[in-house]
């Protein structure tokens, strides 16, 4: 009988421990009752924790009347609530009241990646007010313009010259920006059609370290996130020197509310630029936005854009034409390059909470892009009558999918993560064409014409271990292309036509050592991304060359205020073929091995004043040249960027920021450098009341004399008899003032 009694009163205790832990779902929202993505959710009594899905959405285990949950994010006043029976009838909705960003409020252990959330802080306390700033925005990445303002930006990361986009994989809420075979070269990524106001986020990686991270992550990746509602209506005028203008129209078509959101923008930009020949530059963007949200946990958004952009050019110059008194710094050899290109997206993006454990994440997309440039590289080279000028044209449509299936589960020994994915992208490109022009009118020879078919298709599966202190995650993506390419210029039609396959795997490590200290070490294997036409002219060999690469280093807080990252990290690739689009040949460039050391600080003086500087010290070297012939034309060796922020003090906000990169090689031997450059920005506002607001911005304030984007070329002018080879730049932006006006509403 007693032993029935023990039996009894032990199921009894066990039913009412159960009955008491159970599981609580919420939603976290923002005072104008928009969803907040990455809020963490913390039960003090059991423990248990977890992370707001872009829905807001979240569900915690073990939870019981009586226990206290903690809901924080960066920029937002924490809160706590207690957990009564009500609590568990349905679900939670929680409002976080708007705050200052407090780096003292930072706990590493409570971010899904500290990195991202140091650079979201950058964003808040410094927005984007251009274009060119929102790659800025990563640190260690450099970019330069070089065709007057419309064309891409080229970029340099991690001891690539990544051109327009070889080597870094962008995307805008799923959408790839990177134009595989593109007409002016490989990965072609122009992030014009973003209005930088829309941006509410960046994620971004480096090295190929991430089973999710799609083509092109050889130094990295970078994926914005458009805003899914606006806090207010914004009217914003901007004027400055060299007939600058930029006009603004951000306008809410529907009343914000937790169910579904609508918004519309427009942006206009023109100026002459500081160049002696106008620049006639002139570019429109459009963006429409419907988010809605289907039962506090499923979402569904559609987005339209599109951009159309104009412009004039001076062109690289040489060297030789300034000293001699031919030119100045703002003169031009050809002063008829430029071009015009327009890009129309189309995005629907689906999230839904399939059950307790289980998300799905997913996209469809559409793309249509025109593009025309005009260059002049070597002027008379080629052609002493008729100068050198050509030019690069297409028609593209981009077609693909993107899914995802995230799974939670509670192993014996460790809380499992999952995530599987699958994608699709299709891009054809008619009338890919090369030519020999003059005066942007006449064309005089096609030296390429024909029609692309690339297509990509993938797989991805990653889980992720928490064993309390450590977090391992595996990884392994399949990539399989398939390249199509008719030659018009071909007597017979001929398609040529090859595939492959390719297995990545990756395994990252983070170590939390402490709330304040946490350690990571990241390894994979990437490939560099090839053009439908280096594959076919190669005949498939050496179609995906691997890159190998490993990082190591902490995220620390050694006091409240202060937040310092370091990163020693290898990279090395097997083969980095180049369609050289400007000449229409391929070059390969062998193995190479790129090694170095990321530093970042952020550091907040007090609640209004916020410092922080990145470094990046990289060493780039071919494997199979002799020592001291190896280096890596144009390879970033040390850069800085940085700055000082002032965020809503007595309605003030502002900043001054640099960028500063150290001298590179020019060629292989290292006989020609490429000089380096420091840089000063400067911009203030001053809200006036709620509504109005007064800027001023300034580039360049001490008027450096720098060279924004330099190449070492053979050219010949029209009076000489000989080429010559040098240094070829574009000048860097002068002391250059702008004001602006906001009307908000």
């Amino acid at each position: 009988m007693n032993q029935f009694k023990l039996i009894f009163v032990t199921f009894l205790l066990l039913s009412v421990t159960y009955s008491q832990a159970q599981q609580i779902k919420g939603s976290v929202f923002d005072s104008y009752k928009q969803p907040l993505n990455g809020a963490y959710v913390y039960n003090t009594t059991s423990k248990s924790h977890a992370h707001t899905s872009e829905n807001g959405y979240f569900l915690i285990e073990e939870s019981a009347v009586g226990d206290s949950l903690e809901i924080g994010l960066l920029g937002f006043k924490k809160t706590t609530i207690v957990l009564t029976e009500n609590s568990f009838s349905g679900s939670l909705s929680i409002v976080l009241e708007n705050n200052v960003f407090n780096l003292e409020e930072l706990v590493l252990t409570e971010q899904i990646n500290p990195l991202n959330t140091l650079v979201k802080m950058d964003l808040e306390t410094n927005p984007i007010n251009s274009s060119q700033e929102i790659l800025r925005k990563v640190p260690g990445l450099i970019i330069g313009q070089h065709a007057g303002g419309g064309k891409a930006e080229q970029i340099f990361l991690r001891g690539f010259d990544i051109d327009h986009g070889t080597d870094i994989s962008i995307n805008v809420d799923g959408i790839p920006v990177n134009n595989v075979s593109h007409a002016h070269g490989q990965g072609y990524s122009d992030l014009h059609f973003v209005i930088p106001e829309t941006i509410s986020n960046i994620h971004f990686g480096k090295g190929p370290y991430y089973a999710e991270a799609r083509d092109f992550t050889t130094a990295g990746y970078v994926d914005f996130k458009t805003k899914n509602s606006l806090k207010n209506n914004t009217i914003k005028l901007s004027y400055g020197q060299f007939n600058t203008i930029r006009t603004l129209g951000l306008f809410n078509v529907h009343e914000k509310s937790k169910r579904d959101n609508a918004y519309v923008g427009i942006e206009y930009i023109e100026t002459d630029g500081p160049f002696n020949t106008s620049q006639n530059f002139n570019r429109v963007n459009l963006i429409g936005k419907y988010t809605a949200y289907v039962n506090n946990t499923d979402k569904l958004a559609f987005t339209v854009t599109h951009l159309d952009s104009r412009w004039d050019a001076s062109g690289q110059i040489p060297q030789r034409a300034v000293d001699s008194g031919l030119i100045d710094r703002f003169g031009a050899i050809d002063d008829t390059e430029g071009g015009n290109t327009s890009r129309t997206n189309a995005n629907v993006e689906f999230r839904s909470v399939i059950d307790d454990n289980t998300l799905l994440t997913s996209n469809a997309f559409y793309s249509h892009y025109d593009f025309e440039l005009y260059s002049n590289f070597t002027f008379f080279l080629e052609d002493p009558i008729n100068g050198d000028q050509i030019k690069q044209k297409e028609d593209r449509n981009i077609f693909g999918f993107n899914a995802q299936i995230d799974k939670t589960k509670a192993l014996s020994f460790a809380d499992l993560k999952t995530t599987t994915g699958v994608g699709l992208r299709h891009d054809r490109v008619s009338d890919i064409e090369l030519s020999h022009t003059l005066n942007r009118k006449t064309t005089l020879e096609n030296i390429q014409l024909g029609d692309l078919n690339q297509t990509n298709m993938f797989a991805f599966y990653k889980a992720e271990f928490d064993l309390g202190k450590f977090k391992i995650t595996p990884g392994l993506r399949l990539e399989y292309f398939k390249f199509m390419y008719n030659d018009a210029l071909a007597e017979d039609y001929v398609t040529q036509a090859e595939n492959k396959a390719g297995l990545f795997p990756k395994l990252n490590v983070v170590f939390e050592q402490n709330d304040n200290l946490q350690w990571f070490f990241k390894s994979g294997i990437g490939f560099h991304s090839n053009d439908t036409r280096v594959v076919v002219a190669q005949k498939g060999k050496e179609v995906l060359p691997k890159a190998y690469g490993v990082d190591f280093g902490p995220i620390w807080k050694p006091i409240p205020k202060l937040a310092v990252n370091a990163t020693a990290w290898y990279l090395f690739l097997e083969q980095e073929f180049v369609y050289v689009g400007d000449a229409g040949v391929v070059e390969p460039s062998g193995k190479t091995e790129r090694y170095g050391v990321d530093f970042g600080l952020r550091y907040q003086l007090t609640d209004y004043l916020y410092f922080n500087t990145d470094a990046t010290l990289t060493k780039a070297r071919s494997t199979e040249d002799p020592e001291g012939e190896n280096y890596i034309p144009l390879a970033p060796k040390l850069t800085f960027v940085g700055g000082l922020s002032l965020n809503e003090f007595n309605g003030f906000t502002g900043g001054i920021h640099y960028r500063y990169v150290g001298d590179r090689p020019a060629n292989e031997d290292n006989s020609v450098v490429a000089e380096g450059y420091f840089v000063t920005d400067f911009n203030l506002n001053y809200k006036i009341n709620k509504n109005i607001t007064l800027g001023v911005a300034i580039e360049n304030v001490f008027d450096t004399e720098w060279n924004e984007t330099q190449f070492l070329t053979e050219t010949r002018l029209q009076n000489e008899l000989n080429p010559v080879e040098e240094i070829h730049f574009t000048p860097g932006t002068p002391f250059t003032a702008k004001g602006s006006i906001t009307y908000n509403f």
